[in-house]
């Protein structure tokens, strides 16, 4: 019974023994053996692998696989302006060196966590402290991933760290700078509506003076070319009155006491005191009689 016991003893023994001399590196894993305190050596490729019993050599399996840390809450920064803003962040990365990731984190994760978060808060609140809010919107397309990404991996080197992607998953203002911000935005619409009203004024301005400055200019050139045509026209009329009053001198006669008549009785007011056997009469009296100056006094 003994004899017995004692087999079965050693058989469990080495069955412990065996099953602690034995470890197995699954796909995207990484298998650091230690021994006396240091990595002896890491198994990279997926399998089964062999080692001293414990406490001899001692295995950390570590995850290869890409990972993603996020904020847990958002975090406040200001800009150059002393905006605030609320921004979200994220980091992939994977463990690259594992041997260097167990000297600078152990063989937990939340140390790696830890530093990969306050590092990158640090870059993000340089980063965001020296631009403008303008600046801040246009490097949303890409040029601020890109200075974390490198930043972050800069911080990093030596750790067995490889940062693949850093951005931000939220960036908005906080609710005390909102209200100035819409305020700020107000005013400069204002302004730019002043801008261009002003603007507009003036250019309604330059356009009136320009009609106005053509309205002279044509009146001008229209008034002398009424003048000019009215000039010829007289011209003409004095040779076509020349030439008519000199084939019939008596006919001519006639028509200048028509033309006195018209002068004369042209005002309803006017009083004429004269002779009716005046000359003044005498086409009235009888068509064919002959002018003569009359002694017409108007008051």
């Amino acid at each position: 019974m003994n004899r017995f016991a004692l087999a079965v003893l050693v058989a469990v023994l080495a069955l412990v023994g065996a099953s602690s001399s034995v470890f197995v590196v699954h796909r995207a894993q990484f298998g650091a053996v230690y021994a006396m305190g240091r990595v002896a050596r890491v198994q990279d490729q997926p399998g089964l692998y062999f080692k001293w019993p414990s406490p001899i050599e001692n295995v950390v399996l570590l995850d290869g696989r890409l990972r993603t840390l996020r904020s847990v809450q958002p975090d406040a920064f200001a800009t150059r302006g002393k905006d605030d803003l609320v921004t979200g962040w994220f980091v992939k990365w994977r463990i690259q060196d594992p041997k260097a990731y167990l000297h600078a984190f152990g063989a937990g994760e939340s140390g790696a966590d830890d530093r990969i978060g306050a590092a990158l808060r640090s870059h993000l609140g340089a980063d965001l402290a020296r631009l403008d809010l303008p600046g801040v919107l246009a490097a949303q397309d890409g040029e601020l991933e890109s200075s974390l990404s490198a930043q972050l991996a800069k911080s990093l080197r030596g750790s067995g760290i490889e940062v693949v992607d850093a951005g931000l998953t939220e960036l908005d203002f906080t609710a005390n700078a909102t209200d100035a911000v819409y305020r700020r935005m107000a005013a400069a619409r204002r302004l730019q509506a002043d801008q261009t009203r002003a603007q507009g004024q003036a250019e309604a301005e330059k356009i009136r003076a320009e009609a106005d400055r053509q309205r002279e200019v044509l009146l001008a050139q229209a008034y002398r070319k009424a003048q000019t045509v009215k000039g010829e026209g007289d011209a003409q009329a004095a040779r076509i009155y020349a030439a008519s009053f000199g084939k019939d001198p008596e006919f001519a006669a006639f028509y200048r006491s028509l033309e006195a008549y018209r002068a004369s009785f042209d005002n309803r007011s006017d009083v004429l005191v004269l002779d009716p056997s005046s000359d003044f009469f005498r086409y009235m009296r009888s068509p064919g009689g002959k002018p003569a100056d009359s002694g017409v006094h108007k008051r």
